[in-house]
This record gives C-alpha cells, structure tokens and sequence, in this order.
C-alpha cells in the first residue's frame, strides 16, 4: 500500500488542518486506527481528514483537541476549513472530487456538472431555484465552473461519464443552449480528455435507476461514492456500499453504448438541436 501522501498545508485551509491532524496524531504515537478508535470512527476515515478527501465537523475537532492536547486548534480551525461556496448538500463532495485521481458518474437527467458550459449551467441553476436572485445564481454558476477547471490538467483526474439518453433528449436552456453542451462534450472526448458512453432507452433496466451515482478514488484514500437527489446527497465511505455501488456503475457501462458510438449519437444530438434552432 502506498504511503501517505505529504499536504502543501498552505493549499487550503482543509490541507492545513489535515496536516497538522497527521502531525499530532503521529507525535502522539498513534495509528489512523488507534486514533479512529478513539473517536468512534474509523481509521480510513482518519486517513480521509488528513489527507483533506473529508471535512472536520466540530464534534471531531472537539475530541482531536481533548486527545491530542492542541488546546482547541482544530475546533478554532474547522469553521475556516468548512466553508464552501456549494450547496450543504453537496459541498463535501466537490472538495472530494477536486483531489480525486479518478471520477466515474453515472448521469440520469443533466449534464454532469465538470462538463457543463456556462449557459447550461445557469439554465439549471436558474430552474433550480427559480426565485432566487440573479447573484446567488451567479455564484452558483461561478462555483460550477470552478470545479469544471479540474479538466485542463491533461491527464488527472480521469473522468468516465456515462450518460443517459434522457440527458441529450431535454432541451435544457433551449435548442442553442443544448446544441453547444453537447458540442462541449464531444470536443473533451475528442482531445481524449474524458471518456463518455451514452446509456440508450434500448437498454431497459438497469442498477442506477434510483438516481445519480458517482465514484471517486484516490492515490492516498479510500474510495467514495456519492448518492444524489433532488437536493440530496450522500457520501459514502463504507467498503461494502461503495463495492455494491461500483458494481452498479460497472454493470450500466456494460448496457451502454461503446465510447465510439457514443461519440456518435451525441454529436448527431447537437447537429438536431443546431438545425432546428
């Protein structure tokens, strides 16, 4: 097993209090496990905090302090180290997913967020909340961008989206809006950025279809996989859910579409919605 990968403390507030839980609990003499035990957690869950894949809520912070002795360090810190510019709901998964060396996601209904344009993004935020004010959407679609920079690194992450056919079919925004969403995405499986298949209504059943699924892993953590709903999210860290779910994605890309026919049928999509327009 690979050793524990160093933190630049000085690249987020999380890295740094990751760092210095590693510090402590190596001072003190203890294991990822021991220190889980004590906590009532486990040990890869110790090894997520410090290796910044998992936020410090404050009831840990609080035990961290009482037995490491750090005089309310991380209790003071992980307010700082908690604050996001995503919904509650979500947040602890964008902070996972922009460390993770591999992303898979299964998309029932809209374009995976990390390959969204502008317009389609803010077409969705905007459906989404349609009361709210246009600044809180723009910071929804600024936020949404953000994440979507994780992309130009050539290689890290590998991103493997499959995507319902339901996805290409909604007009999200509009003809034009949707013609250039899918253009965005064949031109990142084009360059060989991303790989994509499309799940065809052909294909009937299949395990996902309760909802969006995406699967992360790590070069210095376990994996997680992230449950979404209408306003809903969990992460899951326990090795048994995160098999069971690995495997339902797994078995979705074995009904879908090969990447090249794939490529195919999205691009036949965007021509659609291009000519009507």
């Amino acid at each position: 097993m690979p050793g524990p990968k160093m933190l630049d403390p000085s690249s987020s507030p999380r890295a740094m209090l990751g760092a210095e839980l590693r510090h402590k609990r190596e001072a003190a003499g203890l294991s990822q496990e021991e220190l889980g035990a004590l906590v009532f957690t486990s040990g890869s869950f110790i090894g997520q905090l410090e290796s910044g894949t998992r936020r410090m809520l404050p009831d840990f912070a609080r035990r961290f302090d009482e037995i490491l002795g750090t005089d309310g360090y991380f209790l003071r810190n992980c307010e700082a180290a908690n604050k996001s510019r995503y919904p509650d709901h979500f947040a602890e998964a964008a902070e996972a997913e922009a460390v993770a060396q591999t992303i898979r996601e299964y998309a029932p209904l809209l374009i995976p967020g990390l390959l969204q344009t502008e317009a389609y993004a803010r077409s969705v935020c905007r459906e989404y909340e349609p009361t709210a004010p246009d600044e809180l959407i723009e910071e929804r679609v600024a936020g949404r961008l953000e994440r979507a920079r994780i992309l130009s690194d050539p290689t890290t992450p590998l991103f493997w989206g499959i995507l319902d056919e339901a996805v290409l079919r909604r007009a999200v925004g509009g003809r034009a809006v949707m013609g250039e969403a899918l253009r965005h995405i064949a031109v990142l499986t084009r360059s060989h950025r991303i790989i994509v298949q499309v799940l065809p209504f052909s294909a009937g059943g299949h395990p996902a279809l309760g909802g969006g699924l995406k699967l992360m892993a790590f070069p210095d953590a376990p994996p997680l996989a992230y449950l979404e709903g209408l306003g809903t999210g969990q992460l899951l860290d326990d090795p048994a859910q995160v098999e069971r779910y690995t495997m339902a994605y797994d078995l979705v890309g074995a009904a879908a579409l090969s990447p090249k026919l794939s490529l195919a049928m999205i691009e036949s999509a965007a021509k659609d919605y291009t000519d009507e327009e």
